[in-house]
């Protein structure tokens, strides 16, 4: 993840769950009554607070119930919990609104007149609110949001009307109607204020609003419209969906900016002499994201489900450019894996492994039969995901080495979270790019010459307590030991996103073998609100690291005589694109940075010509 992507991803932190709907109607209701003691003056306290739920709650209310039903009709998409949300949200910027004005009045002399066309003036805001978020939300034509937009302020206004003498002044719908409808002599006295020309200004200030609102939307949606083809809204919605309400409308717009990509998928399979699969690793050369369970977000834990076999998920070589867009393609790539597995060849010979290093890049291998596990680390440098042509350019490098398939893990433990414009990826043409390319090499070379044996291998697996919120995913943490002619290596893989700087040494340090490298899945199960969610970030270090060498010791307990063998297939699957990640998060903070400053600029333009044209009515 870049800094322009992690500005993005940090975002999520502002974005939370809707409450249940009856919960925010609630404390609407609650709301409305306090603030109905404090506008209406009655000769009982009870009898306020009524006036204050019926003029001031019961649009909310209406809002809250009539919405949803009205947008999905319209072919929307919010939710109970999102409108109601809303309406309360509204509700509150009306009560605001009319408190200041209120005290304004009582400091100023300036009258009745003043809080009510500044009631008309909260009306049309909320209006405009609403309007925005329809548009935004369930991505409606400014035509259609414009009738799931005006519920609240038009039930507002027509119960105005109702209770006030206005619809005797028009003679509107002849005598019968007034007697049935009219309830000026029951309204509170506050409302006698209430004059035809207050609805005449509520339409024209609801229709300038409406407007600005279509230009605001207008302009900052034309970058995205012109670069990728898709609508920012599209973007909008399903970030806040997919981390308020948990939809997959995310995975929607993905696709819309998605393109084709074939990526190998390695299998490097362990059986005992029953023939029965003792531990399986699994590489598809895809990264787990982008968030959350969204893409390929739980990759790792879809993977493990499908072993027979304790599964090893490592993070491939592949950045964001390489998500998958939905979770449907996860499918692809399981059927991939399988298919590589049937196709394995087991042999009973491996190498002890060996270690190499070429300037920043360090890399364990171990071959199994003509095959090679090779384990990629920057440690205690800090690095994140390696580019995916860096992966193929260094594993094509260990087959002109000799070795047949090549599993090619990038152990992504060493980060020191989003903290500069480097992020520490490994991208093509940087000189460490060429060190982990030249330690593949030189890796391949060694383990030609390496001394072989019958492998034995024990594995152990704790799930642990700690939660993705911790940095730990469900996959926990999982142990391996390899021990040939009496060398053995211990492969710790711990089921999360990236390593505290120290953390990984400190591991290597502590546990009992003759050779140990850590990896991380970089599951992004645990990125669902936070952009860095590294491991050792919110759990203790020591815990961690007595956790593993526990394992490792129950896993050399495990030892037993294995066969060996890995096989790779292609998948064809819909990942985000070649700098696709890059263009989409520029290009959302561009809109972040600008349109806090045009939205401004709207406000104050339409509401210095709402101030005129009050002045001139």
């Amino acid at each position: 993840m870049t800094a322009t992507q992690s500005d993005l991803a940090s975002l999520s932190r502002y974005i939370f769950r809707a409450p249940r709907w009856y919960a925010s109607l609630g404390f609407a209701l609650f709301i409305a009554a306090i603030a109905g003691v404090g506008a209406f003056d009655s000769q009982y306290i009870l009898q306020d607070a009524w006036e204050g739920i019926f003029f001031i709650g019961v649009p909310t209310v209406v809002a809250s119930i009539f919405t949803t039903p009205v947008d999905r009709r319209l072919g929307g998409q919010l939710t109970y919990n999102r409108s109601s949300l809303l309406a309360l949200t509204c509700e509150i910027i009306v009560v605001t609104v009319l408190s200041v004005a209120g005290i304004i009045s009582a400091f100023t002399g300036m009258g009745q007149q003043f809080v009510f066309d500044v009631l008309i003036f909260s009306l049309a805001s909320v209006f405009a609110l609403r309007l925005l978020v329809v548009m935004a939300v369930s991505r409606a034509s400014f035509p259609v949001a414009l009738v799931p937009a005006s519920i609240q302020t038009g039930t507002a206004a027509v119960l105005f009307f109702i209770y006030s003498e206005t619809i005797r002044v028009l003679e509107v719908g002849g005598p019968l109607v007034q007697n049935l409808l009219a309830r000026g002599d029951k309204a509170p006295a506050a409302l006698g204020i209430i004059a035809p020309r207050d609805f005449i200004l509520l339409g024209v200030v609801s229709g300038m609003y409406a407007l600005g609102v279509y230009g605001f939307l207008t302009v900052i949606d034309r970058p995205w419209r012109r670069s990728l083809g898709v609508s920012a809204l599209d973007f909008l919605r399903g970030f806040i969906g997919h981390i308020a309400e948990g939809t997959r409308e995310l995975e929607d717009f993905f696709e819309q900016i998605g393109q084709q990509a074939v990526v190998p998928v390695t299998v490097l399979s362990f059986r005992r002499e029953d023939e029965s699969e003792k531990a399986r690793f699994v590489l598809p050369m895809i990264h787990p994201g982008p968030m959350g369970e969204i893409g390929g977000g739980n990759l790792p834990r879809r993977v493990a489900a499908e072993s027979d076999g304790l599964a090893f998920p490592p993070h491939a070589t592949a950045g964001h450019d390489f998500n998958l867009v939905t979770e449907r393609e996860v499918d692809t790539i399981l059927e991939t894996a399988h298919t590589a597995f049937e196709r394995i060849e087991y042999s009973d010979d491996a190498t002890q492994s060996v270690r190499t290093r070429e300037g920043d890049a360090k890399i364990v291998g171990q071959s199994f039969g003509d095959d090679a596990l090779l384990v990629a680390t920057y440690s205690p440098t800090f690095a994140d995901d390696v580019e995916y042509a860096v992966g193929l350019a260094a594993a094509a490098e260990a087959r002109s080495g000799g070795v047949d398939e090549v599993m090619l893990v990038d152990a992504h433990n060493c980060n020191n979270g989003l903290q500069g414009e480097d992020i520490g990826h490994i991208y093509p043409g940087s000189e460490r790019s060429f060190h982990m390319i030249q330690a593949a090499r030189a890796t391949a070379d060694e383990l030609g010459t390496a001394k072989r044996g019958r492998p034995k291998l024990g594995v152990a697996w704790d799930e642990t307590e700690w939660t993705p919120a911790e940095g730990i995913g469900p996959l926990g943490v999982r142990v391996g030991v390899l021990d040939v002619a009496g060398q053995r290596t211990a492969y710790v893989l711990v089921d999360g996103n990236n390593m505290e700087p120290g953390l990984r040494d400190r591991i290597v340090a502590a546990v009992d073998a003759d050779d140990v490298e850590v990896m991380t899945t970089d599951t992004h199960i645990v990125n669902m609100v936070k952009s860095s969610n590294q491991v050792g970030g919110a759990i203790d270090h020591d815990e961690l690291i007595s956790l593993v060498t526990r394992l490792t010791d129950e896993a050399t307990a495990d030892l037993e005589p294995v066969e060996a063998g890995m096989a790779s297939e292609y998948a064809e699957v819909t990942v985000f694109g070649n700098d696709r990640t890059e263009t989409l998060a520029s290009h959302a903070n561009a809109v972040i940075a600008m349109g806090a400053a045009l939205a401004g600029a709207v406000i104050l333009a339409v509401t210095a010509i709402s101030v005129l044209i009050f002045f001139l009515a």
